[in-house]
């Protein structure tokens, strides 16, 4: 299968796709078509595990990989060494017409590991595909959870570096350690003086800048992307969408063929991009409900058919959805324009001159069919982390919260009874502040430490903590590097010379 940018330039393989990341025109690539994967073989998935789900989910859009080096990739990523359950993204039910697929069972407790254990040996295989010789050196931004996900999986794999560039005050104080602690001869984690979107912009700046890249030639590397712009970290959440439905038929909650509706926390949209193209390949999703924090521009575009940058960024406690530029939306605005690189190149100038663009009332209809918005600020998470954990003892992190309330805003507007997945992206213990604050009252974690939260909150709700947690607090800071937004290059640059 052949994938093309979004901005119309460019035309290549899977493979290439995976190992340069961003195309070159700056847009990011798609697949040529989505593969149909028809009823009775979405049927079949129910006597599979995960690993067997995803073989056969990846091998239609991987088509320059052999199936062997798909299951080889795939059983080495998803197995109870990494993961410590043998469901590896579970679902469990927790009222009447919600269940909730856990996907913070990996290795960093959140999401990006099902993506990030799989695209270091899908990497390697690509440079090997290819002829490539030099060191492949994965630039990633984070909001939070991306970035030790991407140093964990490419942690000492030979043949590459990983560089991470994180916003100083913009993720939680679990997260921040996870990342500056990080172990392995060719990690690299520097902070940026600025929010996401400035770490985001510029990663992107750099893999646009031949200055940059013809620096990097010369010290023998090739750049290529981790963050959910690069198709290798989107291609193996489209997994867990039909690994869910299959749950679901197993577990008797509907019968193949029957609609389901996923509600997704998101920001920069790949998480949720992720479960159209599920749908797209005939998956039976409903509704793709869209959840946001108090950066809500992602609800205000599906309201209105603009998306404007225009707006105060609000630091919440949901800091992996603190974004205003969401990047995988440009993969849906894509199928919005049938297809148009010319008009969406456009919109992205647009953006990046004005800060917005309006894509006009039939597409904004076209998308309405398919996706619905909504937000919630901080007291309405704080909120939803109590409420569900004082009625069905189900403890969440802020970003799952985030989700839950606005399904349960959905649920009120439409009176949709159309049983719903509720994407649960990150462990609590990510966030046991914020989340011992939601069960326990404001002051709870008053004078306390991350991890003297995390102690109290496993004491309050016998939900253990996880290891990883637990052996954070021993761990000794490795990564003190920090720059400013326009010195991201020089950062790297210098990094490599330690």
């Amino acid at each position: 299968m052949s994938f093309f940018s979004t901005r119309g330039e460019s035309c290549v393989t899977a493979s290439q796709a995976i190992l340069h990341g961003l195309a070159p025109d700056g847009g990011l690539y798609v697949p040529a078509m989505f593969p149909s994967v028809p009823m009775n073989r979405i049927s079949s998935f129910c006597e599979m595990d995960y690993a067997a789900r995803a073989v056969s989910i990846l091998k239609r859009y991987l088509e320059d990989f052999n199936i062997p080096e798909i299951e080889e990739a795939v059983r080495a990523a998803y197995n109870t060494e990494r993961f410590d359950t043998p469901e590896i993204a579970p679902v469990k039910q927790i009222d009447d017409a919600t269940w909730v697929l856990e996907l913070f069972h990996g290795p960093t407790l959140a999401f990006k590991d099902m993506a990030l254990q799989l695209l270091p040996h899908l990497t390697r295989l690509a440079a090997v595909k290819n002829g490539e010789k030099r060191e492949i050196s994965i630039l990633v931004a984070t909001s939070g959870d991306t970035g030790k996900a991407a140093l964990e999986g490419f942690r000492d794999v030979p043949g590459t570096s990983c560089t991470v560039f994180y916003p100083q005050e913009g993720v939680s104080d679990v997260q921040k350690l996870q990342m500056v602690t990080t172990g392995g001869n060719n990690t690299h984690v520097i902070a940026v003086k600025g929010n996401f979107d400035d770490a985001q912009t510029g990663v992107k700046e750099l893999f646009s800048s031949p200055e940059f890249v013809k620096q990097m030639e010369e010290r023998g590397k090739i750049l290529s992307s981790a963050n959910s712009i690069n198709f290798g970290r989107l291609v193996p959440q489209i997994v867990y969408y039909f690994s869910a439905y299959a749950d679901l038929v197993n577990k008797h909650a509907i019968t193949p063929g029957d609609p389901v509706n996923f509600c997704v926390p998101t920001g920069n949209f790949g998480d949720i991009l992720a479960g159209y193209y599920a749908r797209n390949m005939g998956l039976p999703v409903n509704k793709l409900i869209c959840a946001s924090n108090r950066n809500n521009v992602l609800t205000d575009f599906f309201n209105s058919g603009t998306y404007s940058t225009h707006r105060t960024f609000f630091k919440t406690l949901s800091p992996s959805m603190d974004i205003l530029v969401s990047s995988n939306l440009e993969r849906l605005l894509y199928e919005a324009a049938d297809r148009d690189g010319a008009l969406i190149k456009r919109w992205m100038e647009q953006l990046k001159e004005s800060g917005s663009y309006s894509i006009g009332e039939q597409r904004r209809d076209w998308m309405a069919d398919v996706f619905w918005g909504d937000c919630a600020d901080n007291k309405d998470t704080l909120k939803e982390i109590g409420k569900r954990f004082l009625e069905d003892h189900y403890l969440m992190d802020p970003h799952t919260a985030v989700g839950g309330h606005v399904l349960r805003q959905y649920r009120l507007k439409t009176n949709d009874a159309t049983p719903t997945v509720l994407l649960s992206t990150a462990s609590p213990y990510k966030f046991a502040a914020d989340v011992l604050r939601g069960i326990a009252g404001a002051d709870a974690a008053e004078g306390k430490d991350a991890f003297a939260c995390s102690e109290e909150l496993e004491k309050l709700t016998g939900v253990p903590m996880p290891a990883q947690v637990k052996a954070l607090k021993d761990l000794p800071v490795r990564h003190t590097a920090e720059c400013e937004r326009d010195a991201m290059g020089e950062a790297v640059l210098k990094a490599f010379e330690l």
